[in-house]
């Protein structure tokens, strides 16, 4: 019988989670260009779609978490 390493595994599982964080980074980035420039855009428009968006926003918002909490359990 021959012995089977779990060292490669666990290789791949650190490099990997070396690499996670650098992901998130790259997404939040471009999660948070693509928000400052849909501000400055909402922002131009005027007041009443102002709120409007941040109506929809807080729906949205509130409308992730209940589903979050919902499925978390």
């Amino acid at each position: 019988m021959a012995d089977v390493s779990p060292l490669p595994a666990l290789a791949e599982e650190t490099l990997l989670g070396l690499l996670l964080p650098f992901w998130q980074l790259v997404i939040g980035a471009f999660v948070l260009a693509v928000l400052v420039l849909s501000v400055g855009r909402l922002v131009r428009r005027g007041p009443s779609r102002m709120t409007t968006a941040l109506l929809i926003t807080a729906a949205a918002i509130a409308g992730l978490t209940v589903m979050g909490v919902l499925l978390e359990t």
